[in-house]
């Protein structure tokens, strides 16, 4: 096992974490299948979401761990005026790694994007890999359907666009298919796009920090 041999002192580039993405709340499922390094801090991991979903960070996100009975811990962007990060009650994402907060197969972390709308993932470590059968990091090598519109009202608000988007004799169909601004197919999902997207996020590693 790959990631028990690095849990056991092998170099954490020897492994890579293939992980699914499930936008939570949405029928049917909208998801992404992602290779990443394990050492992926979490600041990147956001970025590499944002990018193979097609959300366009322009609102809040964490990640957190935990449950509701066992109380959660979040990571989110730093706040120079707050101890823990944004709110005060956070951990600086920078600061951990995938591998620190979802550590081995099957090890679970949710992500929360738009706290307004909010977009809930679930993210799930499925298998590790060699870094010899992952290849190039990120990559996507799976998903199904289009990410939602921004700003469309989170899950229930998305059910409802849809239902207007499909209905010409709606009275606000033209009104949302003016404001989405392209014609929207709920099932459309592209590989390549999403890959060309995510070599876009390798290339802005310099901008982020060092980020790994």
């Amino acid at each position: 096992n790959v990631r028990a041999a690095r849990g056991q002192g092998a170099s954490e580039a020897s492994a890579v974490d293939e992980i699914k993405v499930t936008l939570a709340g949405v029928r049917p499922p909208v998801w992404r299948r992602l290779l990443v390094d394990p050492g992926t801090r979490l600041n990147r991991l956001h970025a590499i979401i944002q990018a193979a979903f097609g959300w366009s960070d322009c609102h809040l996100h964490h990640f957190y761990t935990g449950s509701r009975g066992t109380g959660f811990v979040f990571y989110g962007p730093a706040n120079p005026e707050a101890d823990g990060g944004w709110g005060g009650d956070s951990i600086d994402e920078r600061k951990r790694s995938l591998a620190d907060v979802a550590p081995g197969v099957d090890a679970t972390l949710g992500y929360e994007y738009d706290f307004g709308d909010s977009w809930v993932h679930a993210i799930k470590v499925e298998r590790a890999l060699s870094a010899e059968e992952a290849g190039s990091l990120p990559r996507c090598t799976g998903g199904a359907r289009a990410c939602p519109p921004e700003d469309c009202g989170g899950p229930s608000g998305y059910e409802d666009f849809l239902k207007v988007i499909a209905d010409p004799a709606h009275e606000e169909h033209s009104e949302l298919l003016e404001w989405v601004g392209d014609p929207f197919d709920p099932e459309a999902f592209d590989l390549e796009v999403t890959n060309r997207a995510l070599r876009g996020v390798a290339g802005d590693r310099g901008r982020a920090g060092g980020w790994r």
